[in-house]
């Protein structure tokens, strides 16, 4: 799928968040409504339906119950996001747009946890903060790696036996560089 198909399709808040859902898992649209009551049906299948249409979610599973037929969802192997070669060749507008989408996806679900009837952010496991890591690019190349290999085998979870889902957003970018004083060396 090309740049500006797969942004058509995937970059729509309630999108983000179907995704989000099926992401690691099977599901079906029970499961889905369970995960987000607050997306009417309607809307739900409305936006399940294009995820399937344009490839970004892909029926695994039918299963015949009481007459109908359960589809079960998930992502597609290749997942939901674009190739190295689609990223290599983005605009920077285009990089704007998938960014802006991203931090109001972020901000949602902060909304979301915020208006919870009872919060706590030592209990919850919430944070958020910002740090300055000054990395040679071999230094990075490890730490990408380390990280990889600390998260690989937590991606593989399956819900339920008392998993909370909790969402780690990263974002890695250069920090502007601070000229050195005088002095300073």
């Amino acid at each position: 799928m090309d740049r500006e198909r797969w942004a058509e399709v995937a970059l729509h808040p309630v999108r983000i968040r179907i995704l989000r859902a099926v992401a690691g898992a099977r599901l079906t649209t029970n499961d889905l409504f369970a995960l987000l009551p607050d997306i009417p049906q309607a809307t739900l299948y409305r936006h399940l339906n294009t995820l399937v249409k344009g490839g970004l979610v892909e029926v695994v599973e039918q299963r015949k119950i009481r007459g109908a037929v359960e589809r079960v969802y998930a992502l597609p192997a290749h997942g939901a996001t674009l190739d190295p070669a689609a990223l290599a060749t983005a605009t920077p507008e285009d990089h704007a747009r998938y960014f802006t989408a991203f931090v109001s996806s972020l901000l949602s679900e902060f909304s979301r946890y915020l208006s919870r009837e009872h919060i706590d952010f030592a209990a919850d496991g919430v944070g958020y903060h910002q740090l300055v890591l000054h990395l040679t690019d071999a230094e990075m190349a490890k730490f990408a790696a380390d990280l990889g290999g600390v998260l690989g085998p937590l991606l593989s979870h399956e819900p339920g036996g008392g998993r909370i889902p909790r969402l780690l957003a990263t974002i890695m970018l250069p920090a502007d560089e601070q000229k050195l004083k005088e002095g300073d060396a």
